[in-house]
């Protein structure tokens, strides 16, 4: 039996790159000493993410960084034999993009730029095109960010092209509409857990969800990290307080068991579904 060690983040990060890059080492430090192989951190952690949602100021945005940006290449060298997902703004020449990169000491293992772009958002980045799995150390990987994982299509998606596990990366704020005295009685805090567990679930793959905490601008951030199996359970969690979510597990024989009898990609019956609006 091979075990693999996850971990899943909850922290806040700002604009201060060199704060946040010493957050990070802080965080793949204690991940290390956790056993864990993967860490999987919060959307934005390089840099920040927006301080308005609704109507975001040009003058304000994180900042951008090339695909090959030196603090980039620094998160890399910080994780040596750990994979590591973070996320950033990334300067695409005459376009921003919310995304990810997937990084361990031996370089770049995969990318993504978030997909599906609430209102706010559509101010600031332009959307990625496409979902991808891609080999790791520790498995095949894909990656989602906050928004990304709404729509079970972007998950299921990535279970098709072979992931085993799936990195959501989050800066996922309470309700800005209608924001309850609570968290734990927030819409979004419902609706986070919720698709953690619905994606995993519908998939039987492994989930690794990191967020944000604390406040940029007049958002607050839900933390509630989390590593969840691919039967749905929630394995290890952090609820609303900053830092990480650990679980232990045996990725090949989890994923088999929820697959033994019924096997939902497998399963599937493509031609029977109406076709969506493009």
């Amino acid at each position: 039996m091979t075990t693999i060690r996850i971990a899943a983040a909850a922290a806040h990060f700002g604009r201060d790159l060199d704060f946040d890059l010493a957050r990070i080492a802080k965080l793949i430090d204690d991940a290390r000493k956790e056993g864990a192989g993967l860490l999987v951190l919060p959307d934005a952690a390089l840099g920040g993410y927006l301080a308005d949602l609704r109507h975001p100021d040009p003058e304000a945005l994180p900042p951008a960084l090339k695909p090959d940006d030196p603090v980039i290449l620094q998160v890399a060298r910080l994780a040596a034999e750990l994979v590591v997902c973070v996320g950033y703004c990334e300067d695409g020449g005459d376009e921003r993009y919310n995304a990810a990169v997937c990084v361990s000491g031996d370089g770049v293992l995969g990318r993504h730029r978030k997909v599906h772009l609430p209102a706010g958002e559509v101010a600031a980045y332009s959307p990625g095109e496409r979902f991808d799995a891609f080999e790791t150390p520790v498995g095949r990987i894909g990656m989602l960010i906050d928004y990304d994982k709404t729509f079970p299509e972007s998950a299921r998606s990535l279970a098709l092209d072979g992931a085993e596990i799936l990195a959501c990366l989050s800066a996922w704020p309470t309700s800005i509409t209608n924001r309850a005295p609570r968290i734990a009685q927030d819409r979004q805090a419902r609706l986070f857990d919720l698709y953690d567990q619905a994606r995993a679930a519908e998939n039987q793959v492994v989930l690794a969800s990191s967020n944000q905490t604390g406040a940029m601008g007049g958002m607050r951030f839900l933390g509630q990290a989390k590593v969840v199996g691919p039967g749905g359970d929630i394995l290890a969690r952090t609820w609303s307080k900053a830092g990480l979510a650990v679980a232990e597990l045996d990725m090949a024989a989890e994923i088999n068991r929820a697959r033994r009898i019924l096997l939902h990609l497998d399963e599937r019956k493509p031609a029977a579904y109406r076709r969506t609006r493009s």
